[in-house]
């Protein structure tokens, strides 16, 4: 055979199989389905991560101790980067979480 390289050889490759195994080949291709326990892992870690976040920016607002005790105006934090981009859409799609805009996402309130 002669020298492949990029796409163009990638072609040649699969032309010189028989038709019936390129299309089996095609079909054999795993999808990667999200697994359920990466995906719950990935909400627990989310809703720490917003946890800790809202407790540190409280523990900064100043005011003392008879102060109205504001409350973190945080709603929305980028994910942990632990995980894909697919986990997040799929938390989304699940309802659990929405996007915020420019790569952050926020908890869906409970009714």
């Amino acid at each position: 055979m002669g020298d492949f390289h990029g796409y163009a050889g990638y072609t040649q490759v699969l032309a010189s199989f028989p038709k019936e195994e390129v299309n089996s080949m095609d079909t054999n291709i795993p999808s990667s389905p999200l697994d359920p326990k990466q995906v719950k892992t990935a909400f627990k870690a989310f809703k720490k991560r917003l946890k800790l976040t809202q407790l540190d920016e409280d523990s900064k607002l100043g005011g003392g101790p008879m102060s109205g005790g504001s409350h973190s105006s945080i709603v929305a934090i980028q994910p942990p980067s632990e995980f894909s981009q697919e986990v997040w859409q799929e938390l989304v799609r699940q309802g659990k979480l929405k996007p915020a805009g420019r790569g952050m996402f926020e908890l869906v309130k409970d009714l």
